[in-house]
């Protein structure tokens, strides 16, 4: 079984993610993860640290000349504004003994501070924020960007694209394929989709010129998913609940849907399932639609796997207005500001397709299992051909 571990603050030194049970002999490159981590860069309205941020990327161990293992894999992704700034960020979040000279007690609304402060006993909320922020989703990309490796020697694919920013929505009839993927970059927004591009970013001023947060909807969308992955054995065997965990899990996401999800709920049964049709000259199985998003029985039916995600505004705002109330004095106040931007649905898109990738690498090893790659294309070659088999013959 796959799993991963992040470590790490957001103004602090480093973030660290170290990830187990990947399989011997996968090819793995700095680049390739440094390539991922500049995607999550992206995106019309992401604030002024993006400009700055280089993402200082270090493999650690569990790879020698460019290939895995089988030990775990340790990557430490450096802060550049740390280094920028010492004098501050190195006092400010120094592991040593000392005490803030500026805490933080006007709580934002939307944040984790107030309950994270509440819970750990805390009377400064930069102990609890470091941590909740978005930053550190930079060590997921990275966990993410080597099991998107691993998922490509199956021929798995995932690419992910805005379809919504505030009330400016994009159409989902034409999807983009993984050979879209440095289109829908190329977009400001990561659209895949002109009129809707425009739209989006004039949505996006209008709000960035009244000094608010903007929210949003991201498709992800996986290709070449095999037949078969997760269960309908056990709650927690379930393809569609592991995947909707780990989106939900994104900071600021507060709504996951599986295919048609919540609209399919407005349906009658008759108009809400994809019908299933024989392919006469593929030989296989076909569904019509993709409503069930590529799972039923919380399995993966080998169809296009689909999950939308609903990212809530942002809660620190550069105007701040939101109501609060100090901690220390308890007098109504604002809350405070830290640099923020004013969107980051583009950039969660590239999120949510690290949450996916893991998910998806975690349940192709407990399948196909395999100390080493190879073992594992094998295993995997031999259940693709039982499948075609039985798909030809039929139950007997």
């Amino acid at each position: 079984m796959l799993r991963f571990l992040t470590a790490g603050e957001s103004h602090g030194r480093a973030l660290v993610v170290v990830i187990e049970g990947l399989p011997a002999g996968l090819p793995v490159l700095a680049g390739d993860i440094q390539s991922e981590l500049a995607r999550r860069r992206l995106g019309y309205g992401r604030g002024p640290r993006m400009k700055f941020e280089s993402d200082e990327l270090t493999l650690l161990g569990g790879i020698r000349h460019g290939r895995t293992l089988g030990s775990p894999v340790a990557v430490e992704i450096g802060n550049t504004e740390w280094v920028k700034n010492p004098e501050k960020w190195g006092d400010e979040m120094s592991p040593e003994p000392g005490v803030t000279s500026a805490p933080l007690t006007q709580p934002r609304p939307g944040h984790a501070d107030l309950a994270g402060m509440q819970k750990y006993d805390f009377v400064d909320a930069r102990d609890v924020l470091e941590r909740a922020s978005a930053r550190e989703t930079a060590a997921r990309v990275a966990a993410g960007a080597v099991c998107k490796q691993l998922l490509g020697h199956i021929g798995v694919e995932i690419i992910s694209h805005v379809i919504q920013m505030g009330s400016a929505r994009a159409s989902v009839r034409v999807r983009p394929k993984p050979s879209d993927l440095e289109a829908v970059d190329n977009s400001p927004v990561r659209c895949f989709g002109a009129d809707a591009e425009v739209a989006m970013i004039s949505e996006i001023k209008q709000t960035q010129k009244a000094g608010d947060s903007l929210g949003g909807v991201v498709e992800v969308l996986a290709y070449g998913v095999p037949v078969g992955l997760g269960s309908h054995v056990h709650w927690d065997r379930k393809l569609d609940a592991l995947l909707a965990q780990a989106l939900m899990s994104i900071q600021a996401v507060k709504g996951v849907e599986i295919g048609d999800g919540f609209e399919v709920a407005t349906r009658r049964g008759s108009e809400a399932h994809d019908a299933i049709v024989w392919d006469e000259k593929a030989g296989d199985y076909r569904r019509e639609s993709t409503l069930a998003g590529g799972i039923e029985g919380g399995m993966s039916t080998g169809e296009l796997l689909v999950a939308r995600l609903a990212m809530k505004p942002l809660a620190t705002l550069n105007r701040p207005t939101l109501k609060t109330v100090d901690t220390v004095t308890k007098e109504e106040t604002v809350s405070f500001k830290e640099r923020t931007d004013v969107t980051a649905v583009p950039a969660m898109g590239v999120v949510a397709e690290t949450m996916m990738a893991l998910v998806l690498a975690d349940e192709v090893t407990r399948k196909f299992g395999g100390d080493s790659l190879g073992e594992l294309v094998r295993n995997h070659e031999t259940y693709a051909e039982q499948v075609r088999a039985h798909t030809a013959g039929g139950v007997p």
